[in-house]
């Protein structure tokens, strides 16, 4: 089993924040907001927590006309591109940009429909700590759609994951994805977390060949 080797919790460096935005997610984002939205329209007040440059909201409020999205990271550097990018896409009345610690979120309890993150995780040396705040400020009902990289179960699978889908980025980005699998959870670390917080096992499944994904629904009482 290839040990988890953690990278920096904030990636807030103006030109590693550039070539993260720089890399083709898109397929990735896209996908993400499917299998979203394939359990149910996002029509209320909904939160990302670790958005980077706000690629998935933008996509989000691209499909969902009657959905409001604050994007929140703890990187400042992102979040200048986040609101670039907001702004671009003409969804600044739609997109609120925060700044703000995952582990410590500053709004009320229940203060969303729905929370959402992708590829968060794998930067938090406690993953449990973040997860419980987006819980708490999840509304009674509401949803909780996870997403982050699987590790690998050895540096072989690595390599050959970041030669398909980072081949033909530049230095940079193959070794900030590289760093990311490695700092990723198993299947197994993602439902031993989220059965911490009174969740079953089942609500965690790997969904494709680098990422997991955890899906549940916030119990009404």
């Amino acid at each position: 089993m290839l040990e988890r080797e953690l990278e920096p919790e904030v990636m807030d460096d103006p030109a590693e924040s550039r070539a993260y935005d720089a890399m083709d997610h898109a397929a990735v984002n896209v996908q993400f907001v499917s299998d979203y939205l394939a359990q149910g329209p996002a029509t209320g007040r909904v939160l990302d927590v670790g958005t980077g440059t706000a690629r998935i909201p933008i996509e989000l409020c691209g499909r969902m006309p009657d959905c409001h999205v604050v994007a929140s990271d703890a990187a400042a550097s992102m979040l200048e591109i986040a609101a670039a990018n907001i702004e671009q896409a003409g969804l600044s009345g739609r997109i609120q940009v925060h700044q703000g610690d995952s582990k410590a979120l500053d709004f009320e309890d229940g203060s969303f429909d729905d929370v959402i993150s992708n590829s968060l995780l794998h930067h938090l040396p406690e993953p449990l700590l973040a997860v419980r705040e987006m819980f708490r400020v999840t509304r009674p009902g509401g949803r909780l759609f996870v997403r982050d990289l699987l590790r690998p179960d050895s540096l072989a699978t690595v390599d050959s994951l970041v030669k398909e889908y980072a081949g033909q980025e530049d230095a940079m980005s193959r070794q900030l994805f590289r760093q990311s699998l490695i700092a990723a959870l198993t299947e197994d670390e993602m439902c031993q977390m989220v059965q911490e917080l009174g969740f079953p096992a089942d609500t965690v499944r790997t969904t494709s060949d680098r990422h997991l994904t955890w899906l549940a629904r916030k119990p009404e009482h």
